[in-house]
């Protein structure tokens, strides 16, 4: 019983050696293990690992993915020395403890700063040499692509990553939107009126070319008309000549019964003529034969 206290304070001690030997690493974290001020080891696994007690310190640093997002928006120049407000974000991560608490001591406002300005440098250069319609239209993703390799390059010296670099909005200042839109727009009412006047010219031209072959195909179908109608009036007129000569006195009396019809067609007609004339001849005749 009087060995309990000494016991006690014995486990109380191992207790604090144990907490002062030993470390755990997350799997979330990287373990930087410090010497007397003086990098010994980097721990990337997790697990329980051992150190010198009062001798050697722990720092503990995010190993996941991490984001930089600009409070306000930067003002950049295009190549037409427009002012544009650019709002982007920055994806990154340690990969290097060691050399990351080197450069920065450890401070991630510090490297993030140091990435934006990398960032900024790269949005300057790529935008100083781009139009505003490149930027927002057709060039976006390829900016983004440069600077993300860009600012790789430089953040490996500080043991980060760059995993991507977005342009979240490219908006144009105050003071400008009002005058570009208004090009934009007289350049625009330029081409749809440039597009009009050459649709009105080919319609011309469609419509001429529809006039000039309707012409020639009324044309060459009433020359075949004609010829049509010719052979068959020549043709009408050999039947009569073949018929009406074989019987002379036949076709004298039918041309006289033609010659009446169209005469006496209407009732209220009058026609004074001698009772000898020979357009009676057939008529007078008509008992005798």
């Amino acid at each position: 019983m009087r060995n309990i206290p000494k016991i006690f304070v014995v486990l109380i001690l191992l207790l604090i050696l144990i907490s002062l030997s030993t470390f755990t690493v997350d799997q979330r974290e990287h373990a930087v293990v410090f010497r007397l001020g003086e990098i010994v080891s980097v721990k990337e696994e997790p697990g329980i690992y051992l150190k010198a007690p009062l001798v050697d310190s722990v720092k503990f640093f995010d190993k996941r993915i991490l984001t930089f997002d600009s409070r306000n928006p930067d003002r950049f120049i295009t190549s037409e020395k427009e002012n544009v407000l650019v709002d982007s974000f920055i994806k990154w991560k340690i990969i290097d403890p060691s050399k990351y608490y080197v450069s920065v001591n450890g401070d991630e406002r510090q490297a993030e700063r140091r990435l934006a300005q990398t960032v900024n440098d790269g949005l300057r250069a790529e935008f100083g040499k781009r139009t505003l319609l490149e930027i927002i239209s057709g060039e976006r993703s390829e900016i983004m692509n440069i600077l993300r390799e860009q600012a790789d390059k430089d953040s490996r010296q500080i043991g980060v990553e760059i995993v991507d670099v977005r342009l979240r909005r490219v908006d144009l200042a105050d003071e400008v939107s009002d005058s570009v839109y208004q090009r934009m727009r007289v350049e625009r009412q330029e081409v749809a009126s440039k597009l009009r006047a050459q649709g009105f010219a080919e319609k011309e031209e469609i419509q001429a070319n529809a006039e000039k072959q309707e012409r020639i195909i009324i044309t060459e179908a009433f020359e075949e008309a004609q010829k049509i109608k010719g052979r068959g009036d020549a043709k009408a007129a050999r039947i009569y000549a073949d018929t009406f000569s074989k019987n002379q006195e036949f076709y004298d009396f039918y041309r006289s019964l033609e010659a009446y019809k169209k005469s006496f067609n209407n009732k209220g007609d009058i026609m004074v003529l001698d009772a000898d004339s020979d357009f009676f001849k057939y008529l007078r005749n008509s008992e005798k034969k």
